[in-house]
């Protein structure tokens, strides 16, 4: 009996080690779920005004408004592109077109955002007050239905669909909120629950 017993409880141990081995590939799962909360680093849009000085030249400091092309121009350096580009990218690019005007250094340039008003999208369909909204911030895809006052009745959130305008053409983005909202949070992710950007059409059938 005494050698049953204990084959027993060595059975009963034995599944113990797989699943400790398996805790680490379950860690970049956890992470994805964690990544709608993280923090984005902000990317140039179409409409953000851009404060941008160069030290000690005063004639260098000015706002720039980033155009609907993704450009705006600077002296002396002509058109910059800042799509989806960092402020330091931006930084780079302005000192980068001002070496010609120096023989030393370029001195240093500092880009920074003063109205994300790039960051608009729009909500239509069956929501409760569709429109265009501009919250200053990145929102996900069902913040974005919150601020359009929730689904309205019949919403098909299972087929939500986010349009993003791309160089190459409108992308159709699909997106499954149903699940979400009845609380299966085990497989949210960027991709389950992504970002809307700025121009994105959000659209709730």
């Amino acid at each position: 009996m005494n050698t049953k017993l204990f084959c027993g409880i060595s059975l009963l141990l034995l599944p113990a080690t797989p699943a400790l081995a398996q805790q680490p590939a379950s860690a970049p799962a956890r992470a994805a779920a964690a990544a709608p909360g993280a923090l984005v680093p902000y990317r140039i849009n179409p409409g953000d005004e851009l404060d941008i000085f160069v030290w000690g030249e005063e004639r260098l400091q000015r706002t720039e408004r980033v155009l609907p092309d993704g450009t705006f121009s600077f002296p002396l350096v002509g058109k910059v592109d800042a799509l989806n580009a960092l402020p330091s990218e931006i930084e780079a690019r302005i000192t980068k077109g001002l070496e010609s005007q120096y023989r030393t250094a370029v001195p240093q340039v500092t880009v920074s955002v003063k109205m994300p008003a790039g960051l608009q999208f729009s909500v239509l369909g069956k929501v409760k007050s569709p429109g265009s909204f501009n919250p200053g911030r990145y929102v996900n895809v069902l913040e974005a239905l919150s601020l359009a006052g929730g689904p309205g009745e019949f919403a098909q959130l299972s087929n939500v669909v986010i349009l993003r305008k791309t160089p190459t053409g409108v992308q159709a983005i699909r997106v499954r909120l149903s699940d979400i909202l009845k609380g299966q949070v085990s497989d949210v992710n960027n991709e389950t629950l992504p970002l809307v950007r700025g121009g994105d059409t959000v659209i709730v059938p």
